[in-house]
């Protein structure tokens, strides 16, 4: 019995070493699986310090020396700015480049060598040198305009549709079909004298003007004005530019207006009377071509406008009758009938707008007379109250002019100088006036005399057209082969 007790005993003493056992290797494994995951995570903790850590040194670095970031400090990258300052300025060259060629191509040399000479680094860009050289090269190589060989040509308003223009066996059709030019004509024209080296220039252009202590202007030939070998001057003025009531119905522009651009074109009445706006006369139209070729005109310039006065300017109804109401013609009063909501005020400011327009685009005004008078038989008491009137009431609405060209083809004397003796010249020179122009079937007129200039004209219209056609001389053939011009519309020219 003793035994058997005590092996009971020591199995129990066996059971609780074995059960302690078991406890302290599940303790030192939980101790281990513990330590294990200290470890990883003391690892993942130091790895997400060391991934933070250039953030946080580089902010603070930003914040306390912010000079230092690109954007403060831009010689830390030299080639972005290198760059950046070579962009514009090579920019710069080749706007200054183009503009450059434009001048050079008007023959305003000295301007195109001076722009290429306001571009930074010119003297030490060959590119540049080498185009100076070229310009100063042709610049050196022009001849001196002959002044007594340089033609002056003019034109009424054109007519666009011939069907309108010069339908009818009226005076009126028969005038028509005398004074204008078509566009097709005028078109041709424009573009055979290009052809043949012809080269528009300023009837100022041909002088050299000063002004004395006492205020009197002086005149001597511009010696300094010169083309290409080849190149031929001329000059070109437009008459009645009003659009007289006259003109209504008559395949003619009824006025001028401005573009999207405000650059002046026209307003056309079609045969449906629909109203279209567009290059339907010679402004718009030798703006078109002079656009496409620069060397077509000397340093930009253009015709000179020569405008009456008694029924507006432009197409616009701008004489003081119109609003007065008094003294008016039965065109006029039909006209004011059919416009009702007409206000003068209003009109003038329009008409002023488009002949600002039209000054800026090049070309120059001048008076053809208020009343479209006959100069050379007016009395002076007419020519003074005629001369009053434009200066009243065209004068405010172009500006200025030292320059009349006369109508009817008249002047104030024969071909002989004009003298001190002719009232008449006396009385338009007080007025301001030293550019006189008449009419002359010759080649050439011109007259540079120190207190005036005067120029003959040539008219370029369907008279002169068809005769030179048609008729037994011909006087254009300097300018352009007529039968090549003549519009096949024309079926006669009929005498007034």
């Amino acid at each position: 019995m003793g035994k058997e007790s005590l092996s009971k005993k020591e199995l129990k003493q066996k059971q609780k070493k074995r059960a302690l056992m078991i406890k302290t290797v599940v303790l030192v494994l939980l101790l281990v699986i513990l330590g294990i995951c200290v470890f990883f995570l003391v690892r993942t903790l130091q790895k997400d310090q060391k991934t933070q850590s250039p953030d946080k040194k580089e902010d603070v670095q930003a914040e306390a020396t912010p000079e230092t970031t690109p954007e403060a400090a831009p010689e830390e990258t030299p080639g972005e700015t290198e760059d950046t300052a070579a962009e514009p300025q090579a920019n710069d060259k080749t706007a200054a480049m183009e503009e450059a060629a434009y001048l050079a191509a008007t023959y305003d040399y000295d301007g195109a060598i001076e722009k290429l000479n306001s571009v930074e680094g010119a003297a030490e860009d060959s590119e540049i040198a080498a185009k100076i050289a070229e310009y100063q090269s042709i610049k050196d190589s022009c001849v001196p305009v002959n002044m007594n060989e340089v033609t002056h040509i003019f034109y009424h308003s054109l007519v666009v549709d011939p069907e309108r223009g010069f339908a009818g066996d009226d005076s009126l059709a028969a005038g028509f079909k005398q004074w204008m030019t078509t566009v097709d004509e005028f078109n041709k024209i424009t573009q055979a004298m290009y052809d043949n080296g012809y080269v528009l220039v300023r009837l100022r252009d041909l002088v050299t003007q000063t002004t004395d202590a006492n205020g009197n202007v002086h005149f001597v030939p511009n010696t300094e004005l010169k083309l290409p070998q080849g190149k031929k001057a001329f000059v070109m003025s437009m008459d009645d530019l009003s659009y007289y009531h006259s003109y209504d119905g008559r395949g003619i522009a009824s006025k001028l207006v401005l573009d999207e651009n405000g650059k002046p074109t026209c307003e056309y009445v079609q045969a449906d009377g629909t109203t279209v706006t567009g290059a339907y006369d010679y402004i718009p139209l030798l703006d078109q071509f002079i656009a496409e070729h620069p060397d077509a005109s000397y340093k930009g310039a253009k015709g000179m406008i020569a405008l009456t006065g008694y029924n507006g300017i432009l197409g616009y109804r701008t004489d003081i009758a119109y609003k007065t109401r008094e003294n008016l013609t039965s065109d006029q009063q039909a006209w004011l009938d059919a416009h009702p909501d007409f206000n003068w005020d209003n009109e003038c400011a329009e008409a002023k707008k488009v002949a600002d327009a039209i000054k800026a685009d090049g070309w120059e005004f001048a008076s053809h007379t208020w009343g479209h008078i006959r100069i050379g038989d007016a009395s002076l008491e007419r020519i003074q109250t005629d001369t009053e009137k434009w200066r009243t009431y065209v004068e405010p609405l172009v500006g200025p002019t030292d320059t009349i060209i006369f109508a009817h083809g008249q002047d104030l004397s024969d071909w002989h100088d004009y003298s001190g003796e002719n009232e008449k010249f006396n009385y338009l020179k007080s007025q301001g006036y030293n550019f006189y122009c008449n009419v002359d079937s010759t080649q050439y007129f011109l007259q540079i005399r120190d207190n005036y200039v005067r120029q003959g004209r040539r008219n370029l219209d369907g008279y002169r057209l068809w005769n030179d056609v048609h008729g037994e001389k011909n006087r254009t053939s300097d300018l352009f082969d007529a039968s090549q011009i003549l519009d096949p519309r024309r079926t006669d020219v009929p005498a007034l």
